[in-house]
C-alpha cells in the first residue's frame, strides 16, 4: 500500500461522479424499477491480477444513491489482488445498489487498470535511480482522476495541465528565436513555475542547460546519447526521456542514469482490470 498517498479532493471525486451517473441514468433506471427496493447486500470479486485504485469514486456512487449504504473494504488502496479475491462487501437498498453498479465499477477497473500499468513500469525500474512519470495523455475528464491512479502505483506526475509549469518544446523556441530566448520570457513571465525544456540532441541539451530551467526533457534520444545527456548534465539539471518508452526498453534507458522516464501509455493506453459485482454472500475464499 502506497501510506503516504494524498487523497484526491473530494469535489473533484463527486463532480466525476455526478457527471457518471447523469450520463448512465438519465431520466431514472428503467430496469431498477422493476425491482422490490428491499435492503439487499453483496460484494465486488476480482476476476485477475492487479492493483486495486478509486476507492473514492467507487464509494461516491453508491452513496449519491443511497447515503446509508455500508461498504467494507477488504483491500487497501494500491493493494494487489488476484483472481478470487473479494475487494468489499456492501449493504444498501436494492434498487440503489444496482443502479450505481455500472458506473461504481466503470471507476474502479479504469483506475485500477492506470495502477496496474504503472506498477508494471516501476518493478521494472526498481533498483535504478529513474521514477516513472506520468503524462496529459489522459482520458478526457478524467485527468486528476488518473493521475490519483498513478500516484496509487507508485509512479509520480507530471504537470497537471497548461496552467502548473512551463514547458518549452520546438515550435516555442522557434517562434521565440533560441533556448535561451523563450527560456529568459518564461523566466520573466511566470518566476513561480517550474520551467521544462525539451531538447533534441546534445547540442540543444547544452543550450538549455545553461539556463536555469528546472528539468531538461531529451526526445527520442539514442540510449548511446542518453548516456552522453547524464554525463553532461552531471547530476546538475534532472533528466526526462521522452518518446518511445516502453517495458522492453525501459531498464535499458533506467541503466543511463537518468532521473525520469514520461509515458503516455500509462492512462492513455489504458485497460480495465475484470471486476464483478454479484449480491449475495461472498464465498469463503479470503
Amino acid at each position: 500500500m502506497n501510506t503516504s498517498l494524498p487523497s484526491p479532493p473530494e469535489s473533484v471525486v463527486e463532480a466525476d461522479v455526478a457527471r457518471a451517473l447523469a450520463e448512465d441514468l438519465g431520466s431514472g433506471d428503467v430496469t431498477a424499477s422493476l425491482l422490490p427496493d428491499v435492503a439487499e447486500h453483496g460484494y465486488i470479486l476480482a476476476k485477475e491480477d492487479g492493483v486495486i485504485a478509486g476507492r473514492p469514486w467507487f464509494d461516491a456512487c453508491f452513496r449519491a444513491l443511497d447515503p446509508y449504504v455500508r461498504i467494507d473494504w477488504r483491500i487497501h488502496e494500491g493493494d494487489r489482488v488476484a483472481p478470487g479475491d473479494v475487494v468489499c462487501t456492501f449493504s444498501g437498498r436494492s434498487r440503489s445498489l444496482v443502479s450505481a453498479e455500472r458506473c461504481a465499477l466503470n471507476f474502479l477497473q479504469t483506475l485500477s487498470g492506470t495502477a496496474t500499468r504503472t506498477a508494471e513500469f516501476v518493478a521494472v525500474l526498481a533498483g535504478t535511480r529513474t521514477r516513472v512519470l506520468d503524462t496529459r495523455k489522459t482520458l478526457p475528464g478524467l485527468r486528476l482522476a488518473q493521475k490519483y491512479a498513478v500516484r496509487v502505483g507508485g509512479g509520480l506526475n507530471h504537470r497537471i495541465g497548461l496552467f502548473d509549469a512551463v514547458m518549452l518544446k520546438e515550435n516555442h523556441i522557434h517562434a521565440a528565436g533560441s533556448i535561451a530566448a523563450a527560456a529568459a520570457q518564461a523566466r520573466a513571465m511566470h518566476p513561480e513555475l517550474p520551467l521544462i525544456i525539451e531538447v533534441e540532441n546534445l547540442d540543444e541539451l547544452r543550450q538549455a542547460l545553461a539556463t536555469d530551467c528546472t528539468r531538461v526533457l531529451i526526445d527520442d534520444f539514442s540510449v548511446a546519447d542518453m548516456h552522453a545527456a547524464v554525463k553532461i548534465a552531471d547530476g546538475k539539471t534532472p533528466l526526462e526521456v521522452s518518446g518511445s518508452v516502453d517495458l522492453p526498453r525501459l531498464r535499458e534507458i533506467a541503466e543511463t542514469g537518468v532521473d525520469f522516464v514520461s509515458v503516455g501509455a500509462l492512462t492513455k493506453h489504458v485497460r480495465a482490470i475484470d471486476l464483478s459485482m454479484r449480491l449475495g454472500d461472498p464465498p469463503d475464499k479470503r
